[in-house]
């Protein structure tokens, strides 16, 4: 997080922090015992059935070509909720010792939690470290740890910006290169027209990652966490290169020159058909996001590459992504592992699939380097060949780590926000607010915390 991509089937959804909090201070202890496992099911006839709880749009087509293409394997396909529904569900059976499914899709952000429980496969073991040299780096370093391996990647969110051609045009405004250029444009078209607005800041929690984006892209890593490595982690969600795109995009707000709407409510759709916005932040999988909320704009919009901090740099973010994990439950790892490994993998045609019917970003590096892929033209965008800006950025993107406590953290975030938005707190104390908030709650947990 939806057939359109919407914001709600990405990394943008509610949480279930209390939950989560009630639950981790006993799984961190067991985690760091090790242990856990999954027995092989005994011998049957005909091929083997493996259950895949996804959300992927257009999945059933993605399902249909496996199982035409494989005899022994054959996938059945649950579709147990979005997001955070599915996680909640996934929680739920890993807890009860029965009902998860044998491979279940992920968001990366997620990944930590899950396998701190002992709820994932290592893969490794059944072959997964052959497809390593295949995924871009980062997205291979989020979904194993050393030889581990316990996700595939499948689709990412590489940022960009989008921006009306039209109203650029009209107010003569430049396609910026830095953050600095923005905010010039910014106070122009603003002063052209009050009504109008350069984008809308992501203030809510559906928009936790999309912030997270702006800081990876910064320069921020704010968590240093290896499962291997349990019970220390590093966190430091304060560092210059958090507070500066906080206090950045705070004197915009200040300023009025973004709009502070909650991401996927009707007056965020409208603002991006209307013309009230003249750019949208976003991610590989926005497009078609984008013209399935504003359709009407159709060929007024282009694709322009993230501006920067410092002029001629090359700094990229991510937001939202997702995998295939193997649950500790399934009763054919070896099976569950091909699945995880091919039901997208290389596979032409059920990229083809992913890419046209799904706008799903590929992360696997034979598909996103290919022709198909960044030579595809897009009507909407005005026939730009929008993946020639989309891909140098998922190929720039650096190494991130995700913590284990991954809601709790962004529900903090958006709270400090939301302060700040309501003129409670001064911009400039946000990032230190939510680590002194997320580093008290991991220590409550049993993890032991350096900053």
């Amino acid at each position: 997080m939806s057939s359109s991509r919407k914001p709600t089937s990405r990394s943008l959804r509610r949480t279930t922090v209390a939950a989560t909090s009630a639950a981790l201070a006993g799984v961190l202890l067991a985690a760091c015992g090790g242990g856990g496992g999954s027995a092989a099911g005994g011998a049957q006839s005909g091929p083997v059935h493996i259950k895949v709880w996804a959300w992927y749009p257009q999945f059933k087509q993605v399902v249909a070509e496996f199982n035409k293409t494989h005899k022994d394997v054959q996938v059945d396909w649950v579709q147990a909720g979005v997001g955070q529904d599915e996680y909640t569900k996934l929680k739920t059976a890993l807890k009860a010792g029965q009902g998860a499914p044998d491979v279940v899709m992920l968001e990366f952000q997620e990944l930590p939690t899950i396998q701190l429980t002992k709820g994932l496969l290592d893969m490794g073991k059944y072959g997964a470290n052959a497809d390593k040299d295949k995924y871009v780096d980062w997205a291979w370093k989020q979904a194993s740890d050393g030889d581990h391996v316990y996700a595939i990647p499948v689709d990412g969110g590489p940022m960009a910006m989008m921006y009306r051609t039209d109203l650029f045009k009209k107010y003569k405004l430049k396609v910026p290169t830095t953050w600095a250029e923005y905010k010039e444009e910014a106070v122009k078209l603003h002063k052209a027209d009050p009504k109008a607005y350069m984008t809308d800041f992501g203030s809510d929690e559906t928009a936790a990652g999309w912030r997270q984006g702006l800081m990876w892209q910064a320069g921020s890593r704010p968590y240093t966490y290896s499962a291997s490595k349990l019970p220390d982690i590093g966190v430091k969600l304060n560092d210059d290169n958090a507070k500066k795109v906080y206090d950045y995009w705070g004197d915009l707000v200040k300023n009025k020159l973004v709009d502070t709407q909650s991401y996927a409510t009707t007056d965020f759709y409208n603002g991006l058909s209307t013309g009230k916005y003249a750019t949208y932040i976003a991610a590989g999988w926005g497009p078609g996001y984008l013209s399935s909320v504003a359709a009407k704009t159709s060929g007024k919009w282009a694709v322009a590459p993230l501006p920067q901090w410092n002029a001629g740099d090359d700094a990229q973010g991510d937001w939202g992504g997702s995998s295939f994990a193997v649950t500790s439950q399934t009763k054919h790892p070896k099976e569950a592992t091909e699945v995880a490994r091919e039901l997208f993998g290389t596979s032409q045609a059920a990229w083809k699939i992913g890419i046209d019917q799904a706008y799903l970003f590929p992360l696997v590096k034979p598909i996103l380097n290919g022709s198909y892929f960044q030579d595809k033209k897009y009507d909407f965008f005005g026939g730009q060949q929008i993946n020639k800006v989309f891909v140098p950025a998922a190929n720039g993107i650096g190494t991130f780590d995700w913590s284990p406590f991954q809601d709790y953290a962004y529900n903090t975030d958006t709270s400090e926000v939301g302060k700040a938005l309501q003129g409670q707190t001064p911009w400039s104390s946000v990032n230190d607010n939510v680590q002194q908030k997320v580093t008290s709650y991991a220590g409550k947990q049993g993890f032991k915390v350096s900053q």
